[in-house]
């Protein structure tokens, strides 16, 4: 019997992205799989019952959805969908496992066998499955539009009948995926666009989408981790960090900061004396906001205006406020994850040998088999 794949309709406040789309339905049908879809599910992405049912899907109440074998989401559940979850399920999607560790908890109690797309390992043969890329990627192409929109000035450099305006200058902080898609989006609108990373293996790809690369007076070697994400600085060389970037903020009409690790609070990039250092009108578009924020004086979910007139944006999820190309890209990673997970037989199963599927899995047995997220139970 064909593996039963369940998308529910998301619940989480602001959440307007779906785990699949038409397209990919197509393609899971196509595989084998069979695909049970919540009514309206795909409605807030722009997706209607009748293009799923075109493709091959099934769309039924919440009850069949959570009847399913494996059953795949966006957010992370709710108590009340933990509870819809009976032992020997599957569950994928963004879980949070280092962020709120007890949620593992509850998925193992309840026997759910549940695989994080936060913790896909880095590695070549997994790219297609990287759904924090994915979604990087649209937090910083949409951060450069939320900051375009707020400044009180045009990006590019303009010649009128009325005079030259010089372009503004626009600052990345981080350049992992978020930030050279914030690079790249910055330049395309026409912006002076520089950017500074801890790590100097980045400054050839910073350089090649046309930024100028920031250097600072500190001591940064072997600053990547295996993983490919930035090592936190000691206390001292992050108070000379903050210190010495204050000039290059000054001079920024724009700072997007995208220095952000599942799991860890964000570092302080920005103090609130750099602030006080910008201009007039300036903006501050904070990705790292759902874990503190890279600036001082972020309000995480909020928009603040400072006393001498900086804006900050703090977005708790960007990528759901471009829900068509959002729910597309993340679709494609759960497909490619339900591939990964197919035997010769067609069926979908949990092998903890496969090293994409292992690295990914919190829950399986009725423990939490995560050797990290059961470290911080354990702390906890």
């Amino acid at each position: 019997m064909a593996t039963r794949v369940g998308i529910p309709r998301e619940t989480a406040s602001g959440e307007t992205r779906v785990a699949t789309v038409p397209d990919v339905v197509a393609r899971l049908v196509k595989k084998g799989l069979s695909v049970v879809i919540e009514t309206g599910a795909g409605e807030a992405s722009f997706y209607p019952d009748d293009a799923y049912r075109e493709k091959g899907a099934e769309v039924a109440d919440r009850s069949a959805v959570f009847a399913c074998d494996v059953i795949a989401k966006v957010a992370p559940p709710t108590d009340a969908e933990i509870d819809q979850l009976s032992a020997g399920k599957t569950l994928i999607g963004f879980l949070g496992p280092l962020d709120e560790p007890e949620r593992s908890r509850k998925l193992a109690d309840a026997g759910v066998t549940a695989l994080s797309m936060e913790l896909v390992p880095r590695i070549s043969r997994a790219q297609k499955m990287d759904a924090l890329s994915a979604m990087a990627n649209i937090a910083g192409y949409k951060a450069v539009l939320l900051a375009s929109a707020e400044l009180p000035r045009y990006f590019p450099l303009l010649t009128t009948a009325a005079g030259t305006v010089k372009p503004a200058n626009a600052l990345v902080l981080g350049a992992g995926v978020a930030g050279l898609q914030a690079i790249a989006t910055a330049r395309r609108l026409g912006a002076r666009v520089s950017a500074y990373d801890i790590r100097d293996a980045v400054k050839e790809q910073v350089e090649s989408l046309g930024a100028t690369f920031v250097e600072l007076e500190l001591e940064t070697k072997e600053m990547e981790d295996k993983s490919g994400y930035a090592k936190a600085l000691d206390e001292e060389k992050a108070r000379r960090q903050t210190e010495l970037l204050v000039p290059a903020i000054a001079k920024s009409d724009v700072v997007i900061t995208t220095a952000l690790i599942p799991g860890r609070p964000a570092p302080v990039l920005i103090t609130k004396e750099a602030v006080a250092a910008m201009k007039p009108g300036s903006v501050i578009v904070d990705l790292a906001a759902p874990n503190g924020g890279n600036c001082e004086l972020t309000e995480p979910g909020q928009t603040t205006t400072t006393a001498n007139q900086v804006k900050i944006l703090a977005p708790l999820n960007i990528p759901a406020s471009v829900a068509a190309h959002g729910s597309e890209l993340y679709a494609r990673t759960i497909m490619e994850m339900l591939f990964e997970m197919m035997g010769e037989d067609g069926t979908v199963s949990v092998d903890l040998e496969n090293d994409v599927i292992g690295g990914a899995c919190v829950t399986n047995g009725g423990q939490v088999v995560h050797e990290r997220v059961s470290g911080l139970l354990a702390q906890a």
